[in-house]
């Protein structure tokens, strides 16, 4: 698998915690060498905080990816 994922769908744990689902819209190398991943959500993500509607998800924390 490539490590750009854009346009496809991925499930995964934003900041290890928070489950989240959506498509990828840019997937970039991070200074340093890791993956990082724009994802526009499905559902928006309400944290204490605020509510999103992307995120940024690092690779590691991808589950699945789907076309």
């Amino acid at each position: 698998m490539s490590w750009n994922l854009e346009g496809l769908r991925v499930t995964g744990m934003y900041m290890g915690e928070y489950p989240v689902a959506g498509r990828v819209v840019l997937s970039r190398v991070k200074y340093g060498g890791g993956i990082q991943h724009t994802v526009v959500l499905d559902n928006p993500l309400a944290l204490r905080w605020a509510v999103r509607d992307r995120v940024l998800l690092d690779h590691e924390n991808v589950v699945r990816v789907a076309s």
